[in-house]
């Protein structure tokens, strides 16, 4: 049985998560802490809205129960918490900060992401890009978990462009399996936003060990990825809101598809004429 002088003791998972940290140690907690512990987990997503009297108010228990289970739980005091929920909106962890932001605020922040992400791409960098994608044998482009849905769309989109471009990993199948028999004669597109697998880094490796030439299309906490690529087209995503915005990584794939089809000249036109017959043929979209 746990004694009071043990449970003052710094927990051993301090740095984890604070639903992990109540959960290691929901039972050295008292029945008074176990209550305020219980509004804590209800509220996780919007935690840092709140002020802690508030949350022994919506527990029924007093500030002074509700500061010893901060303690307990690693914490000095509320404000830490609210910076160790800051912390885990910056990895991407989706944690509402100062309640939903306004639309005019969301859009604030969509315009500053797009103009950091064009002007740090700059026209050369997409240049560089759509110069690989248009002149490789095949394209790979390769996104995991949350970039998936970005992966997928600039697949789509080259695909209108070119020929010989697929996306990866398709499902039921390993990253390996894509990448076999890539060359210096291919490209890659590694989508690697925030929250990525911890393969990512050693994907890069083996894509720069076989020679293929590769763009890196992520947020700025793959940085550190950057020097394995070719081309770094980096898209800040974080917003005032709990999730992430992609608007600024959509839009890049917008403008360098644009480029590729560029690139294709005469061929890129009519491969775009012939799939839009092929629409037409099989009346696969409304109104033709």
């Amino acid at each position: 049985m746990s004694t009071r002088s043990e449970a003052n003791q710094a927990p051993a998972d301090v740095g984890a998560p604070i639903d992990q940290r109540i959960a290691s140690r929901y039972g050295d907690l008292s029945p008074q802490e176990r209550r305020a512990a219980d509004v804590l987990m209800a509220h996780l997503d919007d935690l840092a809205t709140y002020r802690a009297a508030e949350l022994a108010d919506l527990a029924g228990v007093s500030k002074a129960t509700m500061s010893r289970l901060f303690r307990h739980l690693g914490y000095d005091d509320f404000s830490e918490v609210r910076e160790h929920l800051r912390s885990l909106r910056g990895r991407g962890v989706p944690v509402t900060l100062d309640g939903a932001p306004s639309l005019a605020a969301h859009l604030e922040h969509d315009v500053a992401n797009l103009q950091r992400a064009m002007s740090g791409i700059g026209e050369a960098g997409l240049d560089a890009a759509a110069d690989l994608l248009a002149t490789a044998r095949t394209v790979v482009v390769l996104g995991q978990r949350n970039s998936y849905p970005v992966a997928l769309h600039l697949r789509q989109q080259l695909g209108q462009a070119r020929g010989g471009v697929s996306v990866a990993p398709a499902p039921g199948q390993s990253v390996s399996d894509e990448l076999i028999g890539l060359d210096d004669q291919d490209a890659a597109v590694v989508v690697a936003f925030r929250r990525r697998p911890a393969t990512t880094a050693g994907i890069m490796a083996l894509l720069a060990d076989r020679g293929v030439p590769t763009i890196l299309l992520a947020d700025p906490s793959a940085r550190s990825l950057a020097s394995g690529a070719c081309v770094w087209l980096e898209c800040p995503l974080s917003t005032a809101s709990a999730f992430d915005s992609y608007a600024a990584a959509m839009s890049v794939v917008a403008v360098l598809a644009d480029r590729v089809l560029d690139r294709s000249g005469r061929e890129g036109e009519e491969r775009v004429t012939a799939i839009d017959a092929s629409y037409r043929d099989l009346t696969e979209i409304e109104g033709r």
